[in-house]
C-alpha cells in the first residue's frame, strides 16, 4: 500500500534493553538503525535517550520527516501518546505523556501504539495479508482476503486485528486484546498465564521434573532431539499452548473471521504449536481452519470450489462459494520488521486522514 510512497517515518524498536532507532520511506529501511541502552529508572534519562537517538537518525536522512511512529509496551492510554505504570519500565509510574513531550522536542506528529497492533497492521498491509491474496490469485482463485487478526507469543499474549484495511484500537485502546480471555486449562487465570514463555517453561518443568533454568529454544532443541531431556514432555509444554491460544483466537475469530498470523519469539516453534492450535480451533468455527504453512493446507486453502449459480428468470449468473475457511500461518516478514511497517504505514494513515478530513 505504501512501498511507492516518498514520505519519511522516524521509528524505534523499545526492548528492555536497548533502543533502536531507524526510519523507514516506502516500506523500506533507510538509514543505518541507531541502538542505545534502554533507560528504565529515571523518566528524564530515558527522555534524554529517546530524543538522541531520534535525532542521530533525523540528522542522518537527507530529507525531512514527516513523523515519528512506534510501538511501546502498555497499559497506555495510545491515543495521547501516555504511557502508563510499567514493570519493566518504573520510570514511568503515575503516566508519563511520551507522545506530546517527542512532538514539542521534533516538532512532528507522534504515533505509540502496542506491538500487536502493529504487528497485525504490518502483516496486513505489507506482510502474509497481500502475500496470500497474490497467492489465490495465481491459483485462478475468485476469493481474496480482508480481514486478519496478528498474535504475538512471547513474554506475553498479543494481539492486533485489522478490518479491510483498517486498524482495530477499539474505544479505549484495547481492539483486539485476547491476553485476558478465558484459560481453556484453569478458567479461573487469564489465557496468557498458558500461552507466553513463562508457561511453556512451567509445563515443561512439571511434566518432566526438570528443575535446570531452560528457555523455551532450549525446550524446543529438546522437542526436536538436538539437546538431551524429556522430549515428549518437551512437545506437550508447546502443544498445550497451541490448545490454550486456541480458545481465544476461536473467540475472537468468531467476530473478526480473517487470516490469523503468527509472530514472537515463540513462533519459532511453529512446528510443535500450528498442529495443535488449528486442530483445537476446528469444533468452535463455523470455517475450517486450514495450516498454511503445511503443503495440503495451503493447496485446501487456495483451491477454489465455487460455482456459478443462475439468477432467477435471467440469463446471468452469480458466484457462489460454499465453501467457509480460514488460514493459521506464521510471519515471514518477522516480527520486528512487521511491527516497523506497520508503525510505518500506521502513521501515513493517520497523517492521510487528517488531511483528508480538513478538505
Amino acid at each position: 500500500m505504501y512501498e511507492k510512497d516518498t514520505r519519511t517515518v522516524m521509528t524505534l524498536d523499545a526492548g528492555g534493553t536497548n533502543f533502536v532507532f531507524s526510519a523507514i520511506r516506502g516500506c523500506e529501511e533507510v538509514v543505518t538503525p541507531v541502538r542505545l541502552d534502554a533507560v528504565t529508572d529515571n523518566v528524564d534519562r530515558c527522555l534524554e535517550v529517546l530524543v538522541d537517538g531520534f535525532r542521530q537518525v533525523k540528522n542522518a536522512l537527507t530529507e525531512e520527516p514527516v513523523a515519528i511512529s512506534f510501538a511501546f509496551p502498555g497499559p497506555a492510554d495510545y491515543e495521547a501518546g501516555i504511557i502508563g505504570d510499567l514493570p519493566n519500565f518504573p520510570c514511568f509510574r503515575g503516566g508519563v505523556a511520551m507522545g506530546p513531550y517527542l512532538s514539542e522536542v521534533f516538532q512532528l506528529p507522534v504515533y505509540i501504539n502496542n506491538d500487536g497492533n502493529l504487528f497485525a497492521y504490518g502483516e496486513a498491509l505489507a506482510g502474509a495479508l497481500p502475500a496470500l491474496n497474490k497467492a489465490l490469485e495465481e491459483a485462478g482463485s475468485t476469493h481474496r482476503c480482508k480481514n486478519l487478526l496478528g498474535i504475538t507469543l512471547g513474554t506475553g499474549f498479543g494481539a492486533g486485528v485489522v478490518l479491510d484495511g483498517t486498524l482495530l484500537k477499539g474505544d479505549n485502546g484495547c481492539g483486539g486484546d485476547v491476553w485476558l480471555m478465558r484459560n481453556v486449562f484453569t478458567p479461573s487465570i487469564i489465557a496468557e498465564e498458558n500461552v507466553s514463555i513463562r508457561a511453556v517453561k512451567r509445563v515443561y518443568r512439571e511434566l518432566s521434573g526438570d528443575t535446570t533454568p531452560l528457555e523455551p529454544k532450549d525446550i524446543f532443541e529438546i522437542a526436536d532431539g538436538t539437546r538431551p531431556g524429556d522430549v515428549a514432555a518437551a512437545k506437550e509444554s508447546f502443544r498445550r499452548l497451541g490448545v490454550a491460544a486456541a480458545d481465544a483466537i476461536a473467540h475472537a475469530l468468531d467476530i473478526v473471521d480473517g487470516l490469523v498470523v503468527m509472530g514472537g519469539g515463540l513462533s519459532g516453534a511453529s512446528a510443535y504449536i500450528l498442529p495443535a492450535l488449528t486442530e483445537a480451533l476446528g469444533p468452535w468455527l463455523q470455517m475450517e481452519p486450514l495450516d498454511l504453512t503445511s503443503e495440503d493446507g495451503l493447496r485446501r486453502f487456495l483451491e477454489d470450489r465455487s460455482e456459478l449459480i443462475p439468477v432467477p428468470g435471467t440469463s446471468r449468473s452469480v458466484r457462489y462459494r460454499k465453501e467457509k475457511k480460514t488460514g493459521i500461518t506464521v510471519s515471514r516478514l518477522g516480527t520486528s520488521k512487521a511491527v516497523a511497517l506497520g508503525a510505518y504505514a500506521y502513521a501515513l494513515s493517520q497523517i492521510d486522514q487528517t488531511n483528508k478530513s480538513k478538505y
